[in-house]
């Protein structure tokens, strides 16, 4: 029976081991559940594919996950930390908010692209299991939750229009970025197609945020 049919399934919520071996042991099963996924995809992986790829036995799966939903959304949640906290080399929060958006935005889409068959699988899972699907929708609130204090940090400081609600400018810009990256290394990479060249892509993602926020662009003016 399909799990849409479960609203009220949670997954587990199992603290993390707590020796350095174990710890290990459960980094190496989410790392071959990951190989897994991505090779074979979710519905047609297996617990002893995962177990085989980790070269554990399945009593020691169990030790740390449930079932293969679980480990599943261990697999996103990691995945989820990298795309959130991609880093962003060398740009202040105090730079050119221009320069900062486009740091950040770069950072995104790489970190989008290290991760599209994990995405590619979370749209395919939301679709059926309400489960993920909730966990897709907190994945993409986290999103507008930073998007939004950033936003209102530009304000406060007079260089983003103030007449905007941070968080409703925040969910369609957040929205606009991740659907781009989804047709960017999903669905063009998928169809074999020749996507938008990636510093266009990011060009444009750009100028779109920074007009929309109606953000100076101060290294326009000594030019």
């Amino acid at each position: 029976m399909p799990a849409a049919t479960e609203p009220d399934r949670e997954l587990p919520n199992r603290e993390l081991p707590t020796t350095p071996r174990g710890l290990r042991t459960r980094s190496s099963l989410v790392a071959a559940a990951r190989r897994v996924f991505e090779d074979s995809g979710y519905l047609d992986s297996r617990l002893i594919d995962i177990t085989r790829a980790a070269r554990c036995s399945a009593g020691t799966f169990y030790t740390y996950f449930t079932s293969k939903e679980e480990i599943l959304a261990a697999v996103l949640e990691q995945a989820r930390d990298d795309m959130l906290h991609p880093g962003t080399e060398r740009v202040d929060p105090h730079d050119d908010p221009v320069a900062v958006v486009a740091a950040s935005n770069r950072a995104y889409f790489e970190a989008y692209q290290r991760n599209a068959k994990l995405m590619a699988l979370l749209e395919q899972v939301s679709n059926i299991d309400p489960e993920f699907r909730r966990l897709r929708r907190e994945r993409a609130d986290a999103f507008v939750r930073r998007n939004a204090r950033s936003i209102e940090s530009l304000q406060s400081r007079g260089l983003a229009d103030a007449e905007l609600d941070p968080v409703l400018a925040s969910r369609a810009l957040s929205s606009m970025i991740s659907r781009l990256a989804f047709n960017h290394f999903v669905v063009d990479a998928a169809d074999d197609r020749a996507p938008a060249e990636y510093e266009s892509l990011l060009a444009t993602a750009t100028r779109l945020w920074v007009n929309a926020l109606r953000l100076p662009n101060t290294s326009e003016k000594g030019g």
